[in-house]
């Protein structure tokens, strides 16, 4: 059973960048982005399916001054600081796919599941915001086999959150005119990970005979 889930294991380093979303910046996808930086475990139950969980970190920041509307220019908000997270997503293949398959082996996919997130923030008041939010982890992405066991990910993950202040900007709105899609403070990841299995250190054993052996093109 240890070597099947070691078979089974990727593991992976994410680097990037982290965006804020929110009352400041209501739809530019990828302003203001700061360095952002994780570590996930994967499960793969099957070459189109998975289970991770992820550990993500970045920094977010806006200012109202980077748009050009009178109403921002008269507020002049602003904040920066960091959020952490950690998610578990369900991670579904287009093609079937395994870092123990042929080199140059790809498939786009995506993800979503659950998480909690830790908000530290300080708005231009210095009013600093610290919180525990649960998020909606969606991630689309791109992965592709570059040698032996090892894999390169290409990732664009948007976290809907549901809480509406860690910009220090409270929208006021009626309750009774909220929706589900209502205008909470939200972030995103870009950025690339490198993944691997463990096992191929392990020579001499049979079981891994096929990532022990050069793989090559199809």
């Amino acid at each position: 059973m240890i070597l099947t889930g070691q078979r089974n294991a990727d593991y992976g380093v994410f680097a990037g960048v982290s965006s804020y979303l929110g009352d400041i910046n209501p739809n530019r996808l990828l302003y203001s982005p700061l360095p952002a930086g994780g570590l996930f475990y994967r499960y793969n139950l099957h070459p189109r399916h998975a289970l991770r969980a992820n550990f993500f970190v970045g920094g977010l920041q806006a200012n109202d001054l980077d748009f050009n509307n009178s109403f921002q220019i008269s507020r002049a908000a602003s904040f920066s600081g960091f959020a952490g997270e950690f998610a578990a997503q369900f991670e579904f293949n287009f093609l079937p796919y395994t870092t123990q398959g042929r080199l140059w082996d790809f498939s786009p996919y995506f993800a979503v599941g659950a998480g909690m997130a830790y908000i530290n923030t300080t708005t231009a008041a210095n009013v600093s915001i610290v919180t525990f939010q649960p998020v909606i982890p969606f991630s689309i992405g791109f992965k592709v086999n570059i040698y032996k066991n090892m894999g390169l990910e290409a990732e664009y993950g948007f976290r809907k959150t549901f809480y509406d202040n860690f910009d220090g900007l409270k929208d006021q709105v009626n309750p009774s005119d909220y929706a589900w899609i209502h205008n909470n403070d939200g972030y995103s990841f870009l950025g690339i990970a490198l993944t691997w299995k463990i096992y191929n250190k392990l020579t001499g054993c049979p079981a891994y005979e096929d990532v022990d052996k050069t793989r090559k093109r199809k």
